[in-house]
């Protein structure tokens, strides 16, 4: 059976392992990419409410006028009806309506030219509009399309760290609960590494070298008891 500071270093190891098998899927190239989709076509959604908002306040008053100038045709015909009734029983009552035919017609007249500015007003919104949306399904593709790759790539990563965390848990089973609870304890405070092998006299964990005193003391100590760098509290694996 391996020495438990040998199993700690075979802990640690898997440990290193699943950190960077962990970083990858966050540093994926196509998460990144993705990323940048969402954000162009967040930023492209917000523009096409606010082109939305100007063409829906147009068409509005588009409908306000078309109203009016229904109106106005409505009224304009019920008083030529009268006209043409023949039951007009004074001239000057004849006179009056046609006055308000005649406005009745400038009126809607005036209503439709307006109507005309605002259908000119609004085609190039419309085009704008067409564009956006064109782009949002462009986009919604793309976010489609790596989404699909990150999937892919977290799949074939996350089967990497099953593996190492099956691995690493078979090792650690070895470990005795006080050495074990201090590394994971170590691991947790030091950047994801709790154990470093001394190297010549050097700790591998923060590169500093020991005094030679430190270094003896620990290289004489009993393979079961395990020591820690006197510079960064790493357990050192002699």
């Amino acid at each position: 059976m391996a020495e438990p500071l040998e199993v700690l270093i075979e802990v640690q190891g898997h440990d290193t392992r699943l950190d960077q098998l962990h970083h990858r899927i966050e540093a994926l190239p196509e998460r990144s990419e993705l990323r940048a989709v969402e954000e162009r076509r967040a930023v492209l959604a917000a523009e096409l409410a606010k082109v939305q908002a100007t063409v829906d306040d147009l068409a509005g008053r588009q409908r306000q006028l078309e109203e009016r100038i229904a109106a106005a045709a409505d009224r304009r015909h019920v008083i030529e009806q009268r006209m043409r009734s023949g039951d007009m029983p004074m001239a000057r009552d004849l006179q009056a309506m046609d006055h308000e035919v005649q406005q009745l017609g400038a009126r809607q007249a005036e209503f439709e030219d307006e109507e005309i500015a605002l259908l000119e007003e609004e085609e190039p919104f419309d085009l704008v509009l067409s564009e956006h949306r064109a782009a949002v399904v462009a986009l919604d593709a793309e976010r489609d399309r790596l989404q699909a790759a990150v999937a892919e790539a977290e799949q074939g990563i996350r089967a990497s760290i099953a593996e190492e965390e099956s691995s690493r848990a078979a090792c650690a089973a070895e470990l005795p609960e006080d050495l074990i609870q201090r590394y994971e304890f170590l691991r947790s405070r030091l950047g994801g590494v709790g154990a470093a092998r001394l190297v010549g006299d050097r700790c591998d964990g923060c590169h500093l070298t020991l005094p030679s005193v430190d270094v003896e003391r620990i290289r004489n100590l009993p393979p079961e008891q395990f020591a820690t760098c006197p510079q960064c509290d790493r357990i050192l694996v002699r």
